[in-house]
């Protein structure tokens, strides 16, 4: 069975059409990197995925069941903007989503269990490459730095889907090509579920094992919102030559353009 599966799925807002027409199945373990041009939907299609956002027609199953309608241990989020906390070290923003939900009424673990839940954050922290950082606050640290802790505190609580809105956009292209190979080995050694949005068709192709494009096929020039993008490419990577990557670059501009 599909971990995610896309049937006849629509999101609009009013008379807004953001999504019309969503129709996939994916597999567990698999990378999926989403391109498009900015405002069609790749953002939106991310948090219904995390259930902050609900389809308005179709359906969108997890497990053959529909997805639930608010955030939950199975999945996690990495959003472009830095989400840690800056009056907390690194550490502590690492052992807060486990210390409020077991503690919701004070937020904190105490003795043994504060104990454990401070050795698996170490971990964690261990994973990302930031042990030597646990002590440090997000102002003493870069923004490679940053993207890192937000990552292991969106795998805490071992989510099996991971949701990664534009993570690398921000950073420089060397820390860009270190955090590549850190997503890369995570994904590997963890057997997560990946859907991650850019506007890098390059890092699209090398990062994912699957790619689709986001995009109108239908426009009204005197009505922009009549119409919502659909997924117009599903790819696995790898198998795309010269000439459809440049169609999809075009294609995607010329989109760009009819929206601005």
């Amino acid at each position: 069975m599909a971990i995610i599966e896309m049937n006849n799925l629509w999101k609009e807002y009013g008379d807004q059409v953001v999504l019309e027409r969503l129709n996939a199945e994916v597999q567990e373990g698999e990378f999926v990197t989403l391109v498009g041009a900015s405002g069609c939907g790749k953002t939106t299609f991310l948090k219904m995925l995390l259930g902050t956002e609900s389809p308005t027609r179709g359906k969108l199953l997890l497990d053959g069941a529909p997805i639930p309608d608010q955030p939950d241990e199975t999945r996690g989020i990495v959003f472009q903007r830095y989400s840690v906390l800056p009056h907390l070290s690194a550490l502590e923003n690492v052992m807060l989503s486990d210390e409020l939900h077991r503690h919701k009424l004070i937020g904190r673990a105490f003795g043994g269990k504060r104990k454990a839940l401070k050795d698996a954050a170490m971990a964690m922290l261990e994973s990302v490459g930031l042990t030597q950082a646990a002590g440090k606050f997000p102002h003493e640290l870069s923004g490679g730095m940053q993207q890192r802790l937000a990552i292991a505190q969106a795998l805490m609580k071992r989510p099996r889907i991971l949701l990664l809105d534009e993570p690398f956009g921000a950073l420089d292209p060397g820390i860009r090509r270190d955090m590549h190979h850190l997503v890369l080995d995570l994904w590997r050694e963890q057997g997560l579920t990946i859907f991650m949005v850019t506007h890098d068709l390059a890092e699209g192709f090398y990062l994912g094992t699957r790619l689709w494009v986001f995009d109108k096929t239908r426009l009204d020039p005197q009505a922009p919102g009549a119409y919502g993008a659909r997924i117009t490419y599903d790819l696995p990577v790898g198998d795309c030559d010269k000439g459809t990557l440049t169609a999809i670059q075009e294609q995607a501009d010329a989109t760009a353009r009819t929206m601005a």
